[in-house]
């Protein structure tokens, strides 16, 4: 099955299998990929409003080029201005962003680190995150090695392993798969929470 670089945005699908209540469901993946270079297109160009956005799109502006922005505002690629001006950030300026998840429930894994109890998870999270957004894999696992020992989550023990880097190693199949972080995350911000109570 052959897998795209723009995500769905609604679903981040990057295959042809969108989940059950996505609304782009069907919608043939050269369209998708069109909304956001329509988006991007305008953007390298130089900072601009959202009306300017609209009217210089070369395709035909719709739902899904308005969903494609959304969804780059969401995964912080492109930032939005208090006067409403956007901007499509710069690949440095975008690894900067993302190194530090603002949202929950990773913001609490990144702040607080792994506890034992759910080194498992909250190690799949971070690094399935991390290419979520789009890190190399060096990026990733340097992110992820600095927040074990950051975080003190190294120090608290639990791990097999004998260093942080042989732990990320060991992992690297849950970033060259592409598995999501959503489930794994919350379920280690749960342990996480009532370790810190």
């Amino acid at each position: 099955m052959p897998h795209f670089d723009y995500p769905c945005p609604d679903c981040r699908a990057t295959t042809s299998l969108h989940d059950a209540d996505c609304r782009f469901e069907g919608t043939p993946w050269v369209e998708v990929e069109r909304a956001y270079v329509d988006v991007v297109s305008v953007l390298t160009g130089g900072p601009c409003d959202e009306e300017t956005l609209r009217r210089e799109a070369p395709g035909e502006w719709g739902p899904l080029q308005q969903a494609a922005l959304r969804r780059l505002k969401r995964d912080e690629r492109v930032s939005e201005a208090n006067s409403g001006v956007l901007r499509l950030l710069t690949a440095e300026e975008f690894r900067e962003e993302v190194s530090e998840p603002t949202r929950e429930p990773m913001r609490t894994l990144h702040q607080y680190g792994s506890v034992p109890g759910c080194h498992d998870n909250a190690v799949f999270a971070m690094i399935a995150w991390y290419e979520m957004v789009g890190l190399s894999w060096p990026e990733t696992r340097e992110n992820v090695v600095n927040w074990l020992r950051d975080t003190g989550a190294w120090n608290r023990g639990g791990f097999e392993e004998a260093t942080p880097a042989e732990l990320v190693e060991k992992k690297r199949h849950v970033y060259d798969a592409g598995y999501g972080w959503k489930e794994k995350a919350v379920s280690a911000k749960r342990v996480i929470d009532r370790y810190r109570s």
